[in-house]
């Protein structure tokens, strides 16, 4: 609480209306080049997951829940085409950019901007028929709102902040793309805000769960800009007051990036791929293990020991042990899998995570030689710096220490990898895109300013055959 009081005193400044003007008076044509250009890397990033998301299994299930939801057809579910009420459409595309892991990351909140938001403003968009321009907007609005009260918190995950952060994120995103302004958007707000859900205990036990929360905060969204738009009232102190998010949701939080970044650096660009599809809090033993493994080419029989030093956020959500009969949310965020995987293939694939796969005994055998312990970082939301170690029974020892894990803006995907990554995502969904429709779809994502209806661009997600 210390904390809290020191920097409103310092800072003399109440958040909620920062981030009010910063909604209301931020327009396309403010947005530099760079700004644009990352909106487009993650549409066409978070585009792809969520077309390959329509491969898992469970995605059934969520359609099945959501047939009680009303018979609009406003917008589709990319890749299978159904339409649906928004809101149930925000659902569904949610879950499909969230349910296996490789959807893009902004480290210092420890926030997945994109899966939030872009499910539930191209819903909204869809069901609106909004112009590539007001995408672009909007993306950029929402991912700066979710990631500044993420970087804001200085404790621990307790709710699950990609859920509830970028929930009002979206919000802020839909306001900004259909000009919503004053009362009516500090009530979208507040009835946002009233609807925020998802904590961390779907990800503690592995639970499928975890990417619904996604996709319910997304249609939360829908649903508060729909209630405030019809003149309905929410609370306005919804940051710092009493039972505001930053003393509701976080047990400490500083606004001081909040305040040095807000009107002067877009969030957008500070967001990190994911190459591989797990938690990102794995990616530092892939890339350390594969860069190792490629430098010195040390067979996976000659391995005695592998110890992975990371932050406390790293041991938390990936230091779990490996087991018998993981299901696919366990391995997914098990380090040991997930480091044995990239040994044993050179790489870390969606196809690595199929029931068949996650019993095989010799990657069971080698995660159990995985370790992975506490290192000297302090910072409870730190995704870096990692050390990988690899001890060999003859004797010999290598070591790679990783102040950014590859994807970050640090180390940045390089262009071809983010096609490669798109390519092969399209390619593993459940009706898979032809090579035609996805140069169709990079193309269009490419001159989405120029597009005037995104139901142009939903309609290539979508294979008939």
């Amino acid at each position: 609480m210390a904390i809290m009081k020191k920097i409103k005193l310092e800072n003399n400044v109440n958040a909620i209306n920062k981030l009010i003007k910063h909604i209301e008076n931020t327009t396309y044509e403010q947005l530099p080049q760079t700004t644009t250009d990352a909106v487009k890397t993650f549409v066409l990033d978070s585009m792809g997951v969520g077309i390959s998301g329509s491969r898992v299994p469970s995605v059934q299930q969520v359609k099945a829940g959501l047939a009680t939801w009303g018979t609009a057809k406003h917008a589709q579910v990319w890749n299978t085409g159904e339409w649906l009420p928004a809101n149930a459409a925000a659902v569904m595309n949610g879950y499909q950019i969230h349910n296996q892991e490789w959807d893009c990351v902004h480290e210092p909140a420890v926030v997945h901007p994109m899966a939030v938001i872009l499910s539930a403003l191209m819903a909204y968009g869809q069901r609106e028929n909004i112009s590539g321009k007001q995408l672009i907007l909007g993306v950029t609005i929402a991912v700066d709102v979710a990631t500044l009260i993420g970087a804001s918190a200085t404790s621990g995950l307790k709710f699950f902040r990609p859920s509830v952060c970028g929930c009002l994120g979206a919000t802020a995103g839909i306001a900004a793309m259909m000009s919503i302004r004053g009362d009516t958007l500090k009530n979208a707000l507040g009835i946002a805000y009233s609807q925020l859900s998802g904590t961390m205990q779907a990800h503690v036990e592995g639970s499928p769960m975890l990417p619904i929360q996604i996709g319910l905060n997304a249609s939360n969204a829908i649903n508060a800009v729909d209630m405030a738009q019809a003149g309905f009232s929410g609370p306005k102190d919804i940051l710092e007051g009493p039972f505001g998010y930053f003393n509701l949701f976080e047990d400490s939080y500083d606004l001081g990036y909040f305040n040095e970044n807000i009107g002067q650096h877009f969030q957008i660009e500070k967001v990190s791929h994911k190459p591989f599809p797990t938690g990102r809090a794995g990616h530092g033993a892939i890339d350390g293990l594969l860069t190792l493994k490629n430098k010195h080419h040390f067979a996976i029989e000659d391995i005695e020991k592998v110890t992975i030093s990371a932050t406390p956020l790293i041991n938390r959500l990936v230091g779990r042990p490996i087991k018998e009969n993981m299901d696919v949310s366990y391995a997914k965020l098990c380090n040991g899998y997930i480091a044995a995987t990239a040994l044993i293939t050179g790489n870390v694939t969606v196809q690595d995570f199929e029931p068949a796969v996650l019993n095989c005994k010799t990657r069971l055998d080698l995660g159990k030689k995985i370790i992975t312990q506490l290192n000297d970082c302090q910072d409870v939301n730190a995704l870096a710096p990692v050390c990988v170690e690899v001890q060999l029974y003859s004797g010999e020892h290598y070591k790679i220490a990783l102040n950014a894990i590859l994807g970050n803006p640090a180390r940045p995907l390089s262009r071809t990898a983010q096609i490669e990554k798109f390519n092969v995502a399209c390619m593993s969904a459940k009706k898979a895109l032809t090579t035609q429709q996805i140069n169709k779809l990079i193309f269009s994502i490419d001159e989405l300013e120029q597009m005037q209806n995104i139901n142009q661009l939903i309609s290539l997600t979508i294979n008939n055959h």
